[in-house]
């Protein structure tokens, strides 16, 4: 059997501290390259993302409207925020993400610089020296990119990656490179985008537009807490047409919202307004959940102001959807921190059907003869399940892995049966607790009469379990030659490793933490054993 790759985290790191090229290559040979583990089955399907769902939800909606999708630019210029907001933009700017470059320094060859390469690079010579000063200036004027830097001291200087690599590590002055700021910004709106977008296109499509785009705006929030992130969704919509009314925005805006299941809406217009807006038309977006208004989203017609700076002569109105806050109330979330990142801040949550599927044999036989001989196992015993022991019964003579075995179910103790009381249990998932249940019986108790109605049966028996063990035990002695003999036998089950059976970590920890029971127990009295036949 192939062993399971699982890391030795501490021991990496540790090593990795002392010599990191070393570690990186040697840890590669952990890795499996060969084989197949993961079956890949269509009609499994997958599970989607609240946020994305709905997103995809709402790009149907706005595509059966009519309207267009464009996907605008994420990175934009702080000039925009200033055109757009006027004196309002040093505030809004407070809230953007800018971004910022490391500075290529000039990396010289000094005397003792070399030496080091020397060792490092075996017969480094003046040509490669000289090759070396050249990438290094050719990195500096940007004729090569940052990430492939290595790959050109790989290619030119015809060393190994770690050698590039281990070179590169002797120039502090890569590592003392701090960050530089520029005036380009991460979109703290979508709105940003949809002034220059505009621009180009009111005289390349006829009037009226109708738009939208779906996708990500970053915020530097000043906390992050049930309901603000650095970054969430919105889809927006821009509309521009000659006679363009604010009644004609909000309708459309009802009916998306209608289409997505809310029927009670409102717009609030807002105290104070954002400068790209013109007064007395942007608007708050609120539905009704419960007994409480919350608030979706923004709504206007932009400022002719804004608009004139880029040249626009035409009414706009947009709208704007915060798609983590409508899908909040359609999941009943009340973080948004969980919603968005459930990996990260939510309770992972089974249902018993997902903890069924990580349940499974520990131990397999890895043959095609190996499985029959399985098969046949799991035949025998049950055929001669109920007779009277002391008993013994050939379960397979024949060939495997090339050798002659022959194998038996078999039971030494007096007065009891081939196969003991709990052999054929059946694990089943019922209410988060993993549970080993009789066929029949027992009804007086409420756990094994529910789970053996209501529960998620895994379909391993007991049985299946110290078969598919004895089977790749025999097979492991196959392989060892010789006169080799295998013989599994299990009384009583106390753990699911007892009977080969494995449950994932994940699931173990699920069942742990919400105090539910992993039950896996019973007498079994099973014995398996086989034999190598001289030939």
């Amino acid at each position: 059997m192939t062993p399971t790759v699982k890391f030795d985290v501490k021991k990496i790191k540790r090593e990795a501290e002392r010599n990191f090229e070393k570690t990186w290559l040697e840890t590669a040979s952990l890795l499996k390259l060969k084989g197949r583990t993961l079956k890949w089955r269509r009609e499994e399907g997958g599970r989607g993302h609240p946020v994305v769902e709905l997103a995809w939800k709402l790009r149907g909606i706005l595509l059966s409207l009519g309207l267009e999708e464009l996907v605008n630019p994420t990175i934009l210029e702080a000039a925009e925020v200033y055109r757009q907001y006027g004196p309002e933009a040093p505030v809004i700017l407070d809230r953007c993400f800018y971004l910022a470059g490391l500075p290529r320094p000039d990396l010289g060859l000094k005397k003792g610089t070399v030496k080091a390469i020397g060792k490092i690079i075996p017969r480094f010579n003046e040509a490669q020296k000289k090759k070396l000063h050249k990438i290094f200036r050719d990195y500096k004027e940007g004729r090569i990119e940052g990430d492939n830097l290595v790959e050109e001291l790989v290619s030119r200087l015809k060393v190994q990656t770690e050698q590039a690599t281990a070179t590169l590590s002797l120039f502090p002055e890569l590592v003392k490179l701090k960050p530089k700021p520029t005036s380009l910004m991460l979109r703290s709106h979508m709105s940003a985008l949809w002034f220059p977008v505009l621009a180009k296109l009111q005289d390349k499509k006829p009037l009226p537009l109708k738009l939208f785009s779906i996708g990500t705006k970053y915020r530097r929030e000043q906390r992050l807490d049930p309901m603000h992130l650095y970054e969430s969704q919105v889809a927006s919509v821009a509309l521009m047409a000659e006679d363009l009314t604010l009644e004609d925005g909000t309708e459309l805006t009802k009916t998306v919202l209608t289409d997505l299941g809310f029927k009670n809406a409102k717009f609030e217009v807002k105290k104070a307004t954002s400068k790209y807006y013109a007064p007395g038309t942007e608007m708050e977006l609120f539905i009704r959940s419960g007994d409480q208004w919350v608030e979706l989203g923004d709504l206007g017609f932009y400022s002719p102001v804004a608009l004139a700076n880029y040249g626009i002569r035409w009414p706009v109105f947009n709208v704007g959807f915060g798609v983590e806050r409508i899908a909040m109330l359609l999941q009943g979330e009340e973080d948004i921190r969980r919603l968005a990142f459930p990996q990260l801040y939510g309770k992972v949550e089974y249902t018993d059907h997902e903890l069924a599927e990580m349940i499974g044999l520990n131990r397999t036989p890895s043959t095609e003869e190996g499985q029959l001989l399985m098969k046949t196992i799991i035949k025998t015993a049950l055929r001669h399940a109920d007779e009277a022991s002391p008993c013994e019964f050939q379960a397979y003579r024949g060939k495997l892995l090339g050798r002659e075995i022959e194998a038996h179910v078999y039971e030494p103790d007096k007065g009891t049966k081939l196969l003991g009381p709990a052999a054929l249990n059946t694990i089943y998932v019922h209410q988060g607790n993993i549970l080993g249940i009789p066929t029949r019986g027992l009804n007086s108790q409420p756990m094994v009469k529910e789970a053996r109605s209501r529960g998620i049966p895994s379909g391993i028996r007991y049985l299946d379990g110290v078969a598919a063990l004895a089977a790749a035990e025999i097979e492991d002695a196959v392989m060892k030659g010789g006169s080799e003999e295998a013989d599994v036998r299990v009384k009583v089950a106390k753990l699911p490793s007892d009977v080969n059976i494995k449950i994932k970590p994940a699931a173990e920890r699920y069942i742990t933490s919400r105090n539910k029971r992993i039950l896996v127990k019973g007498p079994t009295f099973l014995g398996i054993k086989a034999r190598i036949l001289n030939e």
